[in-house]
């Protein structure tokens, strides 16, 4: 059980050993008042993430089965057809503590940042060994900010490799802002339009063919390794893109 904490002596807080336990999920029950949001997008991001490693993060729940923190990977969970979660169970929190945690456990974790070198190194190492990064969370706009990208750019030869990342010390957009909601707004926008924005900017919007860049190699690397059952890292997906005519040699 998660329960509050005790003073000791020197007035540094104890706590008890937590306790996970199996519970239904018929049994847990959403916090009416979260403000938290989910989008069905994050929902399968999740579920994937589980289906991956399994349970590494419990819910929290108050003793009567409310969550307290959790709320995504219930419905993950819902939507996987799980039948038990597994749960550690809040006694002895006063309400006020109860509500402030719902804010906390999400808030808390935005706070934090990303040391923008090693993320990209990190990330680049999981797709040479032909990971698929889908599961870290980022979508294709994202990857092609950390990570290098043939694609040429002005002033670059050919064969640059340089990311958006090595370039501008930072990504043009930080992980953070694409989660932000005026990012969100953009995107429907595009949807609206018609445009798949893991698709990248797609080759008619602008007339001009060539804006069609590495964030469709993205797209068009997921969609060979579906097909073939086999995951590859990015340069083997680039050789055999190349090979079936999918892409070019500039892309």
């Amino acid at each position: 059980m998660a329960k509050a904490k005790t003073e000791t002596k020197n007035g540094a807080p104890a706590w008890p050993a937590a306790k996970v336990e199996s519970r239904k999920l018929s049994e847990i029950v959403p916090y009416a008042r979260n403000a938290r949001t989910h989008s069905a997008e994050q929902i399968d991001q999740i579920a994937a993430s589980i289906r991956e490693w399994g349970w590494t993060n419990p819910i929290l729940v108050t003793p009567d089965g409310t969550i307290i923190a959790g709320h995504g990977r219930v419905l993950a969970a819902q939507k996987l057809g799980l039948g038990h979660v597994p749960a550690m169970v809040a006694e002895g929190w006063t309400e006020a503590q109860i509500r402030a945690y719902v804010i906390a456990d999400n808030k808390l974790a935005l706070n934090a940042g990303w040391d923008q070198g090693l993320l990209a190194v990190e990330l680049q190492g999981l797709d040479d060994v032909g990971f698929d990064l889908d599961l870290t969370g980022f979508d294709a706009l994202e990857l092609e900010a950390l990570i290098p990208s043939d694609l040429p750019g002005e002033g670059e030869s050919e064969g640059s490799t340089a990311s958006l990342a090595d370039k501008f010390g930072i990504p043009p957009f930080s992980v953070l802002n694409a989660r932000e909601g005026w990012w969100q707004s953009r995107k429907r926008a595009w949807l609206a339009l018609g445009i798949k924005s893991e698709l990248g900017r797609g080759e008619n919007v602008l007339g001009h063919p060539e804006t069609t860049g590495n964030i469709d190699f993205y797209a068009q690397k997921r969609a060979l390794e579906k097909r073939e059952g086999k995951k590859y890292s990015t340069p083997e997906a680039r050789e055999r893109l190349i090979a079936q005519g999918l892409i070019g040699r500039s892309v």
